[in-house]
């Protein structure tokens, strides 16, 4: 997308009514945004490799990364690391730990679809307690604390109102690196789509929970995810009323394995559904 003007940071929402650490963290996402934003542009320069059947890292998702942990660090200098391409970064103060997809959709990104984000979560002990979520391409900051509220660009968000399950819209993942799992995800989708309005694969978890909080998606389940793909769309689907828990009903928080969110009504049914 040659010619992209690069609008990020020129532009803030009004985070009077956000913490702090929420501030911290959406600064950050606007920075590291600005890379994404201009070399998504020019696409066809970035350098690639392949870590694995399906997955890409480039520049963008390191540099991201770099800008990301400095920002953050420069505001909570003792906090941990979780990230997706450096790993574990211990840090002095063992109750906080950030969580980080610098470039969730990465696949996307280097074909040129305009569809990615920065994912930031905040874990305090063993709880999700804030997540940040960026769509540079559409200008679109999903935040939430816990006991705070969800929000996009300053909307408070709600999950969907939807009871009529055919009238459901759904999101679903799969990945390519675990060929052990794609059974499992043809056999779920012989299972919803005789009986949903019908079914997304978007290729960013991360903004798959995010539109879940908005009410976009009536639901959404995923069978092999990792800790940074989900850190932030936990607290946003549960502070905007939602459901999220693993697919087996078993309580969900920032780990790897299976995921299942949606409204509480959706949740349950694709709960019975799946199982």
């Amino acid at each position: 997308m040659k010619g992209l003007k690069i609008k990020v940071m020129e532009r803030r929402n009004n985070t009077s009514h956000h913490s702090p650490l929420l501030n911290v963290m959406i600064t950050a996402a606007y920075k590291a945004a600005r890379g994404l934003v201009k070399d998504f542009g020019e696409i066809e320069h970035l350098q690639v490799s392949r870590k694995g059947p399906g997955e890409f890292v480039s520049a963008s998702d390191i540099n991201s990364e770099k800008t990301l942990c400095y920002e953050l660090s420069k505001a909570r200098p003792n906090y941990g690391f979780l990230l997706e391409e450096s790993g574990v970064i211990p840090g002095e103060d063992t109750e906080h730990t950030w969580i980080i997809d610098p470039l969730d959709g990465t696949t996307n990104f280097l074909h040129g679809v305009p569809h990615f984000a920065i994912s930031i979560g905040l874990k305090k002990k063993n709880e999700i307690v804030a997540g940040v979520i960026y769509d540079p391409i559409k200008d679109e900051m999903f935040v939430a604390e816990k006991g705070r509220g969800a929000f996009m660009n300053d909307r408070r968000l709600r999950v969907s109102g939807r009871k009529e399950f055919p009238n459901c819209l759904l999101g679903t993942g799969v990945t390519m690196a675990n060929p052990q799992y794609h059974r499992a995800f043809l056999n779920s989708i012989e299972k919803v789509l005789p009986v949903s309005a019908g079914l997304r694969r978007m290729g960013a978890a991360s903004l798959d929970l995010a539109y879940v909080a908005a009410g976009r998606l009536d639901g959404y389940w995923e069978y092999t995810l990792k800790p940074w793909d989900v850190a932030a769309g936990i607290v946003l689907v549960r502070e905007a009323g939602g459901v999220i828990t693993q697919i087996d009903g078993k309580p969900k928080e920032a780990d790897e394995g299976t995921v299942l969110a949606g409204n509480p009504f959706v949740q349950e049914q694709l709960l019975k559904i799946l199982r």
